[in-house]
């Protein structure tokens, strides 16, 4: 993610993570959230912890797919010598 980029998210992504946050609260807690006190929660995540979540996700994905491209050589049936 390049910086100065937002995270974006729909908003029925939006208010199904609303509900989950006041759901968890309400379960782990027993704290009974309203919609703006959730609303702050899931704006801090958005914009303070996913897009570290996200970076690591991108270097997880580049490092996979490094190993992978490695691996497909070993699949050659036969090597040209030089």
């Amino acid at each position: 993610m390049r910086s100065k980029e937002k995270i974006t998210l729909t908003s029925e992504k939006k208010n199904d993570m609303i509900v989950a946050i006041k759901s968890y609260f309400l379960n782990e807690r027993n704290e009974d959230l309203d919609d703006l006190a959730a609303k702050l929660i899931m704006r801090f995540i958005v914009e303070e912890l996913a897009p570290e979540f996200y970076n690591q996700g991108v270097y997880d994905a580049n490092k996979y797919m490094n190993d992978k491209s490695e691996d497909l050589l070993s699949i050659l049936i036969y090597k040209k010598t030089e």
